[in-house]
């Protein structure tokens, strides 16, 4: 199986007119999966995404927080207002994707409730939307740290790292919650496509 192609938000112009020729009869989506560092967000949407061709045929979007930050936020810091804007950025990204037909997979930190509550107020209009929550526990995260991250906000090297010296507001009613921490990113993504098809979007 060829690896699944993360596409930047530039690439977004030819993914609509590919969308308009062939998914003008499909409904979009956009699955935003929240989640601390770590957690696993990232091979998660790779996952759902290789599932989603395999199994329906359908070519998804992969807009992943930190990508989106290096390249198109990297003016941006690490406070409230900043965090938002990104993420903001990210959904309004997803609305041109959901909106032409296609799918959308956000995998972003997003830690704020309310913030959340905009994006979903925002892309419900356009397809279907998922609140995914990947709520593998911090100790978890901790121990996987591959960027050391973890370790250097506990030194306070860093600061405003989400989930030690920032916070993190888990979702109170997501759409779906997955605990990455026993599962795979394959064993996840088939909970992902089953929620899909309760809910009548598959």
């Amino acid at each position: 199986m060829k690896p699944t192609k993360i596409m930047s938000p530039g690439a977004v112009g030819q993914a609509e007119d590919t969308a308009n020729l062939q998914l003008a009869t499909q409904t979009g989506i956009t699955l935003f999966m929240t989640g601390l560092s770590a957690a696993g967000k990232s091979s998660l949407a790779v996952a759902v995404s290789d599932l989603l061709k395999k199994k329906h045929g359908r070519e998804a979007t992969i807009l992943d927080g930190d990508i989106v930050r290096k390249k198109f936020s990297a003016n941006l810091g690490y406070s409230k207002e900043d965090r938002d804007k990104n993420i903001l950025y990210v959904a309004s990204v997803a609305q041109e994707v959901a909106s032409s037909g296609g799918i959308a997979i956000c995998a972003v930190i997003s830690p704020y409730i309310d913030t959340r509550g905009k994006v979903r107020e925002l892309l419900s209009g356009f397809g279907g939307f998922l609140e995914v929550y990947v709520s593998t526990p911090i100790e978890v995260c901790e121990k996987r740290d591959p960027k050391g991250l973890y370790a250097k906000a506990r030194t306070g090297e860093i600061t405003n790292f989400t989930g030690v010296n920032d916070p993190y507001e888990p979702p109170t009613d997501p759409d779906i919650s997955i605990n990455c921490e026993n599962l795979s990113p394959e064993e996840g993504a088939e909970m992902v496509l089953v929620r899909l098809d309760e809910i009548g979007l598959l």
